[in-house]
């Protein structure tokens, strides 16, 4: 039987044999608002938590707005321009109103992407729109110390800065922090490398509660908080998408309660919860932007975990369209190769900062452990097919009529949109309850 998964920019078209029991995990149905435009005015309009946009604007000579990167289909083509324009309005100066892309560590986003990225011509003519440089010590100011672990937190200064600051993003699954978007916005998308290698270093990302829709003891959540009140007055602009992309929530408000909101929202969809473990467990890396590397393809992993029987076989189709990722992505992944997984871990267990992007690698081997993992990808080149440290498969297809066979379990699970849906297995949630 055919079912399509999100693949680059459009879907793969896959084949389960006619057997198999296939147990498809997607959202259920999300409501779509009807006017976007309108929806987005009343929420800037009428907030959560605080002020109007226009009357907090009418308080400051500067605003800061930050971004989510490349890697998040944010629908910012939809709200920066009225954002601006209510700011403007207000009095603030256009050339005191700087758009800034929260890259954390990612690579800057520059020219056609950077167009795309923003989704309105009007903002990048009328504002300044810059990348966050993580290794730049000079745009960065200290701020503090977190209480509980002592992070170094350092942000960058254009956000620390202005009298306006406000994170927009989307809400959903973190296989990390739990939710994306609100705080995460501001660590580690506008925070200094040191900030950003200590709260991703191995004591961090081993902790058991640092994990997909988790804020209870979640260290990185808790590490976020504390920065957020760091700061003073943030507001934040959260959305949250439905599986064609379309628009489904929105709201503006102070940063923590309007997050908070956002998520109450979103968990219902993204949260799914499921009878059994399957053998055979079928997922993506959520298609484009999320699947152009196989750096952001190891989300779509973590999330399938949850439901993948001990021995199983975890597929996953991802475009790779860029490749592996960062060179220090491409090295910490030769180490996990080169060591093995037990080996890799007692090594950075030993670090106080992680290497950039070596978390990753770790959180690559949190999978490996229960069961065997597939990648079908056509961007991956030849030679670098190794340093993926899983199988890679020829075709999906084929990859899960052998999985079949060699457990002798026809249930299959397939996760169309791969991590912005999380299932769980029942009896996991029942013992937590």
């Amino acid at each position: 039987m055919p079912y399509r998964l999100n693949y680059g920019r459009g879907h793969l078209e896959i084949s389960v044999p006619s057997e198999c029991i296939v147990t498809e995990i997607r959202k259920p149905a999300m409501p779509v608002l009807p006017d976007a435009d309108a929806a987005i005015d009343k929420a800037l309009d009428t907030p959560c938590g605080c002020d109007s946009l226009t009357q907090l604007a009418g308080k400051a000579t500067s605003a800061c707005i930050a971004i989510c990167d490349i890697t998040r289909p944010v629908p910012n083509g939809l709200f920066l321009q009225p954002m601006i324009r209510r700011i403007m309005a207000a009095g603030v100066d256009a050339s005191n109103i700087t758009v800034l892309v929260a890259t954390g560590l990612h690579r800057p986003n520059l020219g056609d992407e950077l167009e795309e990225l923003l989704g309105d011509a009007w903002v990048r003519r009328n504002v300044q729109v810059v990348n966050h440089e993580a290794r730049d010590d000079q745009q960065h100011v200290h701020v503090g110390n977190t209480r509980k672990r002592s992070t170094v937190v350092r942000l960058d200064r254009r956000f620390v800065e202005a009298d306006l600051k406000i994170v927009t993003g989307l809400v959903e699954p973190h296989f990390m922090a739990g939710y994306s978007g609100g705080r995460k916005v501001i660590a580690p998308g506008l925070a200094h490398q040191e900030t950003i290698t200590t709260f991703h270093n191995h004591r961090f990302m081993s902790d058991p509660a640092a994990r997909n829709c988790n804020f209870d003891q979640n260290p990185l959540h808790e590490d976020q908080l504390e920065i957020l009140q760091m700061l003073g007055d943030v507001y934040a602009l959260n959305t949250v998408i439905d599986e064609q992309r379309r628009l489904s929530f929105v709201n503006f408000g102070e940063c923590l309660q309007s997050h908070a909101d956002a998520v109450q929202f979103v968990k219902p969809f993204c949260e799914i919860v499921v009878p059994r473990r399957f053998k055979t467990v079928v997922t993506s890396a959520a298609g484009y932007p999320l699947d152009k590397t196989y750096y952001q393809t190891i989300k779509g992993m973590v999330a399938a975990m949850n439901i993948l029987a001990p021995g199983g076989d975890l597929i996953i189709a991802s475009q790779c369209s860029e490749g592996m990722g960062s060179p220090e992505f491409v090295h910490s992944q030769k180490q996990l190769l080169e060591m093995r997984a037990d080996a890799f871990l007692n090594h950075i267990a030993q670090q106080s900062h992680a290497d950039i992007d070596q978390w990753q690698t770790q959180m690559q081997t949190k999978p490996m452990s229960i069961g065997r993992v597939h990648l079908y990808s056509d961007g991956i080149p030849d030679q670098q097919r190794a340093l993926t440290c899983v199988d890679v498969a020829s075709s999906v297809d084929d990859a899960i009529a052998e999985s079949v066979q060699r457990h002798q379990d026809r249930h299959v699970a397939v996760i169309p949109e791969g991590p912005y849906v999380v299932p769980f297995c029942e009896q996991d949630v029942m013992a937590h309850t």
